[in-house]
């Protein structure tokens, strides 16, 4: 039994370090600094212990350490153990970055206690193994977040951005425990494990579909889906490490519950086609408004919202192996964005001549779509994801034919009259590059994850509907992406572009909304 226990060791180390951070919560804490960044060092070890017990071990969750179903219990299963390292690992790095980024500040060793406690309560969350805990972490995210948000508590846009985040994290934990309530009610259990066994063999009561309905809001809520993503964009109001932190289980906390609950979610497909709507818009809203903010951490956060939408997507058309790979690359990608933004803008502001740039006409988009697709057809079928139309799911299909999309955006600059010849080269190799990146790591997912996630259904009319859409509008938006320059010196880009740099104002009229309730509030 004690192997099943080691997850539950991680956050250990990381509380520790906390209680004393809080307890020097000033300048320049004696010892504070290098025990933090030891204990996150030793949480990510434990975590790389958890999957040398899930190899040699097996799937399975440990002892309720508690009463009534309420306590501690760890899942171990790929899901959790690929949360759990991800997390350590990241954890460990933005713990070392903060450890010199935030030397001298007043409150570096509050600062501190709080990231290490936002750890380990997601390495709590990931390896939940009953609903209570689940809950329970989930709460204690969002209140460390709130904390590191506040930071510099008089800045009103940091005071405004923490308000928003409080506001949709009630509104997701009343969710997640309405949701947690109707399961345990529904199953007579708070063990995620059997709960998922039970839907996979097809019980799902109705209370049990209402509380995927309600998960699916609190994911929803927790992953800053349009509209409520205007919190996430102010973000650079805390420190860098904040920004970071959110990748390593804090942002996408949304996917990993609709992951977690896959069995579950694959029984209510009008919960589904409403998170692949919403995930959908929210990934191309994002990705247009990323593409006009002229400074590099607002442009990340936009970007990350994006990602969050397109990881929705994947949700929402069961491509749950997928959505688990997504959190994965982008948290570690945009991680370390976020630490290495202040490096990338002394590297550009060094560059005093930009080269020249080479703005592709449509003839040179249309060949780098057509470039795009036989890059997909050749490195696809070396990997049977085309050639074998009579095993794999139209989802997949689906997601192959947006990166189809992507790699052609990437070929466009590169396929200009007036492109560079090391410009075309380089843009070929790492388009072939990105295709089978890609191909490699979904064939890697789905079979890590096969037996712990289940497949996406053969879709019915509701479900291709939805391919079609996502389909459609992603190329749609890739083709106007790069036909954009050539349209820069009419009149109506100018304002669309003044428009889409200001997120269309649904976070200003937002912004608006809560600030009339706070006067009415107060009168």
């Amino acid at each position: 039994m004690l192997p099943d226990l080691l997850p539950l060791a991680a956050p250990l180390p990381l509380l520790i370090a906390a209680a004393l951070a809080f307890a020097r919560p000033g300048r320049r804490p004696p010892l504070v600094p290098a025990m933090a960044e030891a204990a996150a060092l030793l949480a990510f070890l434990i975590t790389a212990g958890a999957l040398a017990v899930l190899i040699m071990v097996g799937p399975a969750t440990s002892p309720l350490i508690g009463i009534a179903g309420v306590g501690l219990s760890a899942r171990l299963d790929a899901v959790s153990a690929t949360m759990l390292l991800l997390v350590g690992f990241v954890g460990w790095i933005v713990v070392r970055y903060a450890r010199t980024y935030l030397d001298g500040e007043a409150q570096q060793g509050a600062f501190l206690g709080w990231l290490c406690t936002a750890i380990a309560a997601v390495l709590l969350l990931v390896q939940s193994g009953n609903l209570v805990q689940l809950a329970a972490c989930w709460i204690a995210t969002s209140e460390c977040l709130h904390r590191l948000l506040l930071f510099y508590p008089n800045r009103a846009t940091a005071q405004r951005a923490a308000r928003k985040k409080r506001l949709f994290a009630s509104i997701g934990a009343a969710a997640m425990l309405g949701g947690v309530t109707l399961l345990a009610t529904a199953y007579h259990s708070t063990d995620i494990a059997t709960i998922n066994a039970a839907a996979r063999a097809g019980d799902a009561p109705a209370a049990a579909m209402i509380a995927a309905g309600l998960l699916a809001v609190a994911a929803l809520l927790k992953s800053a889906q349009f509209p409520t993503h205007g919190w996430l964009t102010e973000v650079m109001e805390a420190p860098t490490p904040v920004s970071a932190l959110l990748h390593a289980g804090v942002i996408n906390a949304g996917g990993f519950l609709l992951i977690r609950f896959a069995d579950l979610m694959m029984t209510v497909p009008g919960v589904l086609a409403v998170l692949a709507m919403v995930g959908g818009f929210t990934a191309l809203f994002g990705a247009l408004v990323m593409l006009t903010q002229p400074a590099v951490k607002t442009s990340l956060a936009w970007s990350t919202v994006a990602q969050m939408g397109f990881m929705m997507l994947e949700c929402g058309l069961a491509l749950f192996p997928l959505a688990l790979l997504h959190i994965v690359a982008h948290s570690l990608y945009k991680a370390h964005a976020f630490l290495a933004s202040g490096g990338a803008v002394e590297q550009i502001v060094a560059i005093r001549r930009p080269g020249p740039i080479a703005v592709p006409s449509g003839t040179a988009v249309a060949r780098a779509f057509l470039a795009a697709l036989a890059i997909y057809v050749a490195i696809g079928a070396g990997f049977g994801l085309v050639l074998g139309f009579d095993h794999k799911p139209p989802q997949s299909l689906a997601l192959g034919a947006i990166l189809v999309f992507g790699v052609a955006y990437l070929l466009a600059q590169g396929l200009a009259d007036a492109a560079p010849r090391l410009l075309t080269r380089r843009s070929a190799i790492y388009s072939a590059a990105t295709a089978a990146g890609y191909f490699a790591l979904q064939t890697a997912a789905e079979w890590l994850t096969s037996g712990t996630l289940p497949p996406p259904l053969a879709p019915g009319r509701l479900e291709w509907t939805l391919i079609s859409l996502a389909v459609l509008s992603f190329g749609g938006i890739a083709i106007a992406q790069a036909l954009f320059p050539l349209w820069t010196s009419h009149p109506a880009t100018a304002g669309l572009r003044i428009h889409l740099s200001n997120g269309l104002y649904i976070n200003a009229a937002l912004d608006r909304l809560l600030s009339g309730w706070s006067a009415r509030a107060t009168s």
